[in-house]
């Protein structure tokens, strides 16, 4: 098996806890190197020290982090949404219904084309430094429409989530709706999903019918998430943490108890910043959680209505300037905690044994990430051991 050292490397971030003391949160190694062996790292220390491999390639100085880890994507749809974005940047409020807009365009379209739609948006991502991604069904709302939906998501990802439970489609009741997600439309997307997702919130799924619809999938082999808590207080967070979800996310309005019980499971919260900033709604308060000892996550919910945005160098600078977030934990957040959230431990860090999934910046530090927000930082990224962007 051929090695390769990757040396110059003028700030590494290993996200490796062993390296905590000296490197703080993001076990921090300066004037590193890193050797990739197959898919793998092999070995990460100071340049000085790196032993020696086939090929070498010079970072020349760039810093260079773990690939982004996406643990909340709704890239599966057809069509877009821009004139709902246009009304709400023009006073109207965001009350979810687009949803099922387009749910109408998704299932006029064809598999070639969703498969098309989410490869563009996956190369999008990647360019990006997104090398770890979920991506969940959601806007078919038929048995077999979420079944194709989650096949196609299948083909660029194993982290599949089944949505069927995203909202109450037109033409039947919420009763008969919970009556088919948990019955033959989970028979039929159980197969290409690893987790199942219930939108928990006002005008879509109440708690109890959340608790029947995550009780169904975990009797069919399908771990738990939630949406919850997006739009006005309730009884999804706490839900989350009650099951003993691994992450729960959006977690906007939150009261005092939703943030202890957080702290007490050890659900992780994961944040949407995106989602803020697209629709004008409050921020999370992300200082208040980590504060309170709460394990926090950041992801893109990249979707066609609420956030059409792939960027998770984006929702960091979010997180840094809205949610008063530090550079490290936000970084963190989108890196090591997203893997965390999909129940990970082999992306999101850079230690040996670990995937070699690695983005160089065209940066000396990861500082830039959020105090050159909207720059193009990306000059490389690394996937399972190979370069699949230069720049």
């Amino acid at each position: 098996m051929s090695s390769t050292v990757i040396t110059g490397i003028g700030e590494l971030v290993t996200n490796d806890p062993a390296r905590a003391e000296q490197g703080g949160l993001l076990g921090l190694v300066r004037d590193a190197a890193v050797v990739v062996e197959g898919r793998r790292v092999a070995w990460v220390g100071p340049a000085a020290d790196a032993p020696a491999a086939d090929v070498q390639v010079d970072a020349g100085g760039r810093a260079v982090i773990p690939g982004f880890v996406d643990s909340h994507s709704h890239l599966v749809f057809a069509g877009d949404r821009a004139a709902e974005f246009e009304a709400r940047m023009t006073g109207e409020p965001y009350t979810a219904g687009g949803i099922r807009t387009t749910v109408a365009r998704t299932r006029a379209a064809t598999d070639e084309q969703l498969t098309s739609h989410v490869a563009r948006l996956v190369a999008e991502m990647r360019a990006q430094g997104t090398t770890s991604l979920e991506i969940k069904s959601g806007y078919g709302l038929t048995v077999h429409d979420e079944a194709r939906s989650l096949a196609v998501a299948r083909q660029f990802t194993d982290e599949t989530t089944f949505l069927g439970a995203h909202v109450v489609p037109a033409g039947t009741t919420p009763e008969d709706y919970v009556d088919l997600v948990t019955g033959p439309m989970l028979a039929a997307a159980a197969p290409h999903a690893r987790w199942i997702d219930v939108f928990c919130e006002e005008g879509a799924f109440g708690v109890d019918q959340a608790r029947a619809i995550l009780a169904a999938g975990s009797a069919s082999g399908l771990r738990g998430r939630l949406h919850a808590n997006q739009l006005t207080y309730g009884g999804g967070v706490r839900l989350a943490c009650e099951l003993g979800l691994v992450a729960v996310d959006h977690c906007t309005f939150l009261a005092d108890d939703d943030v202890s019980a957080l702290a007490a499971s050890g659900t992780i919260a994961t944040l949407l910043p995106g989602v803020e900033f697209s629709t004008r709604q409050p921020y999370p308060d992300a200082r208040r959680l980590v504060d309170a000892g709460v394990r926090v996550a950041l992801a893109s919910d990249c979707n066609p209505g609420s956030c059409f945005t792939s960027s998770m160098a984006l929702c960091i600078a979010l997180a840094v300037r809205e949610m008063r977030m530090s550079p490290a934990e936000a970084l963190h957040a989108a890196t090591a905690m997203g893997a965390a959230a999909l129940d990970r431990d082999d992306v999101g860090v850079l230690a040996p044994g670990k995937a070699a999934d690695l983005v160089l910046l065209d940066a000396p530090s990861y500082l830039h990430l959020a105090y050159r927000p909207g720059v193009p930082l990306v000059a490389g990224v690394w996937q399972a051991g190979r370069p699949v962007v230069s720049r």
